[in-house]
């Protein structure tokens, strides 16, 4: 599953040009790496997000092939690590 759909499906990001975007403009990793956003996600993945003042490191634990309900959200991904950045 490409990298922009995952994080749409997942709830991360709200929208997939908005993840697009986020991944062109270097915001997105995975495994310590800038991912573009045709990247393929697969289960077990860390994905480090920067987005505002807040870094956020997820495993990927689904690949849910629709967007998933807010509830079920726990289940897609796990939180590793959540950072503010302080200016």
């Amino acid at each position: 599953m490409r990298l922009d759909m995952w994080l749409r499906n997942s709830g991360l990001i709200p929208r997939r040009t908005v993840a697009k975007t986020a991944c062109d403009e270097g915001l997105v990793e995975i495994g310590g790496k800038r991912a573009k956003a045709s990247v393929e996600v697969r289960v077990g993945d860390e994905i480090t997000l920067r987005m505002g003042l807040r870094v956020t490191v997820h495993r990927v634990e689904q690949l849910p092939a629709k967007p998933v309900a807010r509830a079920d959200r726990e289940n897609v991904a796990t939180l590793l690590h959540s950072e503010k950045i302080e200016l």
